[in-house]
C-alpha cells in the first residue's frame, strides 16, 4: 500500500474524508519533516510510515474538535498538530508557536512551500507571549502537564474559549481540574489509546 493509500485509509476510519489539495500538501507537509529531520532533528520519527500515524493521522484525529475560532498550538515543533490544523482548515487563523528557533526556521519554510495564508509562526516562550485579541481554542500535544500547561497560557484564551490537550494513558498520574471533559480519540490502533482533555474558560 502506498503512503498516500495508508494516509487516506486512516483518515477513513476516523469518518474524514480528505480532499486532493488536502492529501497533497498534508503528503508534502510530511516528507519536508523526514528530510529537514536528517539536519535538524525536529522530531523521533525517521520513516515515512511511521510519519503517517504518529504525526498526521494523530493531528487529524482532534479535527471535529476545532471550532470556528482562532487557534494557537503552543509548543507546536515541527508544527503538530498545528500545521496539520491549518491545511484543513485553510479558513482558520492558526497560530503556532515554539521557543526553538530552529523548529521555527522549519515551520515557516513549510508554511512558504504550502502556501498556508492562514498560519503564523511564533518563536516566543508562551508565558512571555502578548497578543491584541485572545484565542478561542489552544491545543497542545505532549507540551507539559495539565496544570503547568493552563497556567502558562491562561492569559491568551478568550472567555468561553476551550483549551485541547492531546495526552496518551500517562495523563491519568497527573492533578487535573475536576471539571475536565475527557474524551477518547477514535486513532488509528497504532497509536495505542489517545485522549483529548477539554477544559472550558467560563
Amino acid at each position: 500500500m502506498s503512503f498516500e493509500a495508508l494516509l487516506i485509509e486512516g483518515a477513513n476510519t476516523m469518518g474524514i474524508k480528505l480532499e486532493s489539495e488536502q492529501i497533497s500538501k498534508l503528503m508534502n507537509y510530511l516528507e519536508l519533516i523526514i528530510k529537514w529531520n536528517k539536519t535538524y532533528n525536529l522530531s523521533a520519527i525517521r520513516t515515512m510510515e511511521q510519519g503517517i500515524y504518529k504525526h498526521l493521522l494523530d493531528s487529524l484525529s482532534i479535527i471535529a474538535y476545532i471550532r470556528d475560532e482562532s487557534l494557537l498550538d503552543v509548543g507546536s515543533g515541527a508544527g503538530l498538530p498545528g500545521i496539520v490544523i491549518s491545511i484543513m482548515k485553510p479558513e482558520l487563523s492558526v497560530t503556532v508557536l515554539d521557543t526553538v528557533g530552529k523548529k521555527c526556521h522549519f515551520m515557516q519554510f513549510a508554511k512558504t512551500q504550502l502556501q498556508l495564508k492562514n498560519l503564523n509562526v511564533v518563536n516566543h516562550r508562551v508565558e512571555n507571549y502578548q497578543t491584541e485579541s485572545c484565542f478561542g481554542q489552544i491545543i497542545s500535544r505532549a507540551f507539559s502537564e495539565v496544570e503547568k500547561i493552563l497556567k502558562l497560557t491562561q492569559h491568551l484564551l478568550c472567555d468561553n474559549g476551550e483549551h485541547l490537550l492531546m495526552k496518551g494513558v500517562g495523563f491519568q498520574q497527573e492533578a487535573l481540574p475536576h471539571d475536565i471533559d475527557i474524551q477518547l480519540l477514535c486513532a488509528p490502533k497504532t497509536l495505542g489509546k489517545r485522549y483529548l482533555l477539554i477544559l472550558r474558560k467560563e
